[in-house]
């Protein structure tokens, strides 16, 4: 306000203020010789512009708005997601894992593969694990006592391949709990599958006397039901009660359940009886299945023969590695691939071979509305079959060299004059049954996978080194039966297929990070090979304690010293 303005009500005049002092800031003209000025003299010109920024950065504080702004744009420019132009552009990147690309890393490896002798061959050095708390040794007992009056008959009829009929007949109520129902059981009897195929008997695959009379002192065993018994039936075993007995079911349900109906009927069906008892049982539940499972069950004669001759060519072929020899699991036959929903190489016509198997095998299964089928996922969670290739190159990588002698046990390969050439390439001295047995010795056989499936179980039971590349029984009752017999250890490879999947899916990775990571894989399953069975395991693959006892190692020692 002017100074004439400042009047009083009174009409008393108010003196003006003095005036500033020279020294006050009002009165210094400029602002250029402040302490924060940028251009006081004497000062180069990095300075200079040092100061200037910190000048702008201070007395502009605003601009700390505009500096976020500034550097998202950036780097979204930077990235790809804004562009300048109408439409941004979007890269949609599949997930690592997701992409069949083992070809490329073939490819790429053979070269540093092939030139790599670094190291001695795995198979007589791959095992250096053993149990700390001693060694474990089969340690089933048979019982001596008298069986009392039978309360009736139980007929089972087992479905699937070979190793799921063997889990019904292993897991068949009275084998697994004679206290419980104290039936007699009538040889099982084998459905005829639409992907196996198989109408073979329980007698073409087992030894049948050799079974019955395993069992003779547990549970009664028959070929037939009396007359007498079958007249109310008119002699049909389809016209005798089915009962439906859910997966899993305790050993009370038995009792409670099936027992009644037992006693009322006399005789029972029970189909279909895969997986129909649970794993945790009481011992002496636990002891018939070990018995049944790892003594009783025999393959016949024939069989068996064959089996073991296959098993002495094998050894003989290697007999530079000690007789020592590899078995590979092998799972990519047609059925199997279709069956994963895994996309592969192949193509057009992979994908049309792979619709046209689905529908045959599982009809309307994989088309129904409303069911999506993320192949990439699949991949990503180690569901996909191992390829040959796929095998080879891990196996490299694991330290077995080219000359390696491998059973490989396996049905009809997917597109075999393809898939099996890098295989062969890796490993020129891979054997298959067709290739270690003449016409004559195989042909019986061919027209019955459970046969052949029962001739390649053998081969690979008693190989130095076992190696699965898919889920399933085989592998499963494979490595159980292996542990039975070397001491608690499976001597089994498991590779972990979810970082394989990363690990094919990486065409720039080195030989030498591969390699590591093989043998890391490899030691896995060396320290896994003695694991024990938790409460709900199956007793088929881990027979440690159930089915074994452990021999302590200072015991062992003083025993073998005075031996000596």
């Amino acid at each position: 306000m002017h100074p004439k303005n400042r009047v009083p009500n009174n009409g008393q005049t108010t003196p003006s203020p003095p005036t500033s002092p020279l020294r006050s800031p009002r009165h210094r003209h400029g602002r250029k010789s402040g302490r924060f000025s940028p251009f006081q003299p004497g000062r180069t010109f990095p300075r200079r512009l040092s100061w200037l920024l910190l000048y702008v950065v201070l007395r502009r504080q605003r601009i700390f708005l505009v500096v976020p702004l500034i550097y998202i744009s950036g780097m979204l420019l930077y990235t790809g997601t804004a562009s300048f132009d109408a439409v941004p552009v979007v890269r949609n990147r599949p997930s690592p894992g997701s992409v069949y690309r083992s070809p490329q890393v073939y490819e790429k490896l053979k070269v540093y593969m092939n030139a790599d002798s670094s190291s001695a061959d795995a198979i007589s050095t791959v095992w250096k694990n053993t149990y700390r708390g001693g060694v474990w040794r089969p340690c089933v007992n048979k019982s001596s006592e008298d069986l009392p009056e039978s309360n009736g008959y139980i007929y089972v009829e087992a479905n699937g391949g070979l190793n799921q009929q063997r889990t019904s007949v292993g897991s068949v109520p009275h084998l697994s709990a004679i206290s419980y129902l104290n039936a007699t059981l009538l040889i099982p009897n084998f459905h005829f599958h639409s992907i196996w195929r198989d109408p073979s008997k329980f007698k073409d695959i087992y030894d049948e006397e050799y079974f019955i009379n395993t069992l003779k002192n547990d549970v009664r065993v028959v070929d037939k039901i009396p007359t007498v018994i079958m007249e109310r039936f008119d002699h049909n075993l389809t016209n005798v009660f089915n009962f439906r007995i859910k997966a899993w079911s305790s050993i009370r349900y038995y009792k409670e359940v099936v027992l009644p109906k037992l006693l009322e009927e006399k005789v029972i069906r029970i189909s279909p009886f895969a997986n129909r008892l649970s794993f945790d049982a009481p011992p002496a539940v636990q002891r018939l299945r070990c018995l049944a499972n790892y003594e009783a069950l025999r393959f016949s004669s024939p069989i068996l023969s064959l089996g073991e001759t296959l098993v002495a060519r094998m050894k003989e072929r290697s007999a530079n590695s000690g007789g020592k020899y590899l078995s590979v699991h092998l799972r990519f036959e047609v059925d199997m691939v279709a069956f994963s929903c895994c996309v592969f190489d192949g193509g057009e016509l992979e994908k049309q071979d792979m619709q046209r198997a689905r529908e045959r095998g599982w009809k309307g299964k994989f088309t129904k509305p409303g069911r999506v089928i993320r192949p990439g996922a699949i991949r990503i969670n180690g569901k996909c079959p191992l390829t040959p290739l796929e095998v080879g190159l891990m196996l490299r990588g694991m330290g077995f060299g080219n000359k390696t002698y491998i059973f490989l046990a396996s049905g009809k390969i997917y597109n075999s004059e393809k898939t099996m050439t890098p295989l062969l390439e890796m490993f020129p001295n891979l054997q298959t049954k067709e290739m270690l047995a003449s016409e004559e010795e195989l042909g019986p056989y061919k027209r019955f996978s459970s046969r052949m499936a029962a001739i390649d179980y053998t081969v690979c039971l008693h190989s130095e080194v076992s190696v699965t590349t898919q889920g399933g029984n085989f592998p499963h009752f494979l490595m159980g039966h292996r542990r039975y017999l070397y001491g608690g250890h499976s001597k089994t490879i498991r590779p972990d297929k979810r970082r394989l999947a990363l690990l094919f899916d990486n065409p720039n990775i080195g030989w030498r990070t591969f390699k590591r990571q093989m043998l890391n894989m490899r030691s896995h399953g060396d320290t896994k090979g003695t694991e024990l069975k938790r409460p709900n395991d199956s007793i088929y693959t881990f027979p440690c304690p159930d089915c074994m006892c452990r021999t302590n190692r200072s015991v062992k020692a003083r025993s073998s010293s005075s031996a000596t």
